[in-house]
């Protein structure tokens, strides 16, 4: 009776440890299927935010990229528009150049003429010259035609008691000595001071011989002689007197 009991007794004790023991074993398996759990969660939620890290960066990187292709295109609108600009200074100072040129052209400048200063057009210029070069020639008829459309064309300029002066030459050079005189006439009348003033006297003179007008030519002589006596033409006149006497 009493070894059953012990027996017993030890049977219920082995009974209550096989219970703990499961208790336990159930425990263990329970906190390590939530720390399974929790690292599993863990991992995910790293997974995660590894994952949510690789947009963000992939979404900055595209951000990049478009700011870099951004910039680049406005720097490309930068020197596109830096090239406009320099283009359309550059065609405002052709023009602005042009504009100077063409005022230019018409802008009066100084000229000396038989030691005389004045001003005169470049039209002015252009047509003395172009008239003189034609005298110079030889071809006295187009240049009586050119110095007498200059006369007209320019009554005021400074080239005028020039123009008359050639005028004159060609006109006697054509044996027009009555137009002749006229025009020398009309150039002493206008510049009695003009450096060439004596030579137009002296040539009328000649006209009037020419004209077969001793009398006249005589007066002019003597008159020439008086008015310019110290001029080369008043020498020759001097030698044109005592030849008709």
């Amino acid at each position: 009776m009493g070894c059953w009991l012990l027996l017993a007794s030890t049977a219920q004790a082995g009974v209550f440890d096989d219970d703990e023991a499961r208790r336990a074993i159930l425990d263990l398996r329970q906190r390590v299927d939530s720390i399974r759990q929790t690292g599993e969660a863990a991992t995910q939620k790293q997974a995660d935010d590894n994952a949510q890290l690789r947009r963000s960066l992939l979404d900055l990187q595209g951000q990049i990229d478009n700011l870099r292709a951004d910039l680049a295109k406005q720097r490309g609108q930068n020197e596109q528009l830096a090239r406009d600009v320099a283009d359309v200074q550059r065609r405002q100072k052709d023009m602005a150049q042009g504009v100077d040129d063409r005022l230019r052209k018409f802008e009066p400048v100084k000229v000396t003429l038989d030691g005389r200063d004045f001003t005169a057009d470049p039209a002015e210029i252009r047509d003395f010259d172009a008239a003189l070069t034609v005298f110079r020639s030889g071809d006295f008829v187009a240049a009586q035609a050119s110095f007498a459309a200059f006369t007209r064309r320019y009554p005021k300029s400074g080239y005028a008691p020039s123009a008359l002066f050639w005028l004159g030459n060609a006109q006697y050079a054509n044996k027009d000595y009555k137009g002749a005189i006229a025009n020398f006439n009309t150039m002493l009348a206008a510049a009695p001071d003009h450096p060439r003033a004596a030579e137009a006297a002296l040539s009328i003179a000649n006209c009037q011989m020419e004209l077969k007008d001793a009398r006249a030519a005589r007066k002019t002589l003597e008159d020439l002689v008086k008015a310019y006596p110290q001029s080369e033409a008043a020498t020759a006149a001097k030698d044109r007197l005592s030849k008709l006497k």
